[in-house]
């Protein structure tokens, strides 16, 4: 039976993952215009560990491309109305997320 060494529990019933995710401060989502006048959503606030991990995730579920990098993520197109839904899916409290359904320049 293998133990985690972060949280001391067994592997089965690790709770580090969920802990991370909750002690989240703020995300903040808004869509922005990228290279030939294409929308893009931009969501910032990801811890680093996690966000290749997240946004591979949210990709596969929003059904689009996109990338992480620098502590971003960027999916393509207008996803505002449904990434928080997802974010909170994934585990993320739902009041960490401020969702912002202006353009920004």
């Amino acid at each position: 039976m293998a133990i985690c060494p972060r949280c001391g529990l067994p592997e089965e019933l690790c709770v580090c993952d969920v802990l991370e995710k909750e002690a989240t401060d703020s995300i903040h989502v808004y869509k922005t215009r990228k290279r030939f006048r294409k929308l893009v959503t931009i969501i910032e606030g990801i811890d680093k560990d996690k966000l290749h991990e997240t946004a591979k995730e949210l990709k596969h579920m929003l059904a689009c491309g996109g990338s992480a990098k620098d502590g971003v993520i960027v999916l393509q197109g207008d996803q505002t109305k449904k990434v928080k839904k997802a974010l909170v899916k994934l585990g993320y409290p739902e009041n960490a997320i401020t969702v912002d359904e202006e353009l920004h320049r």
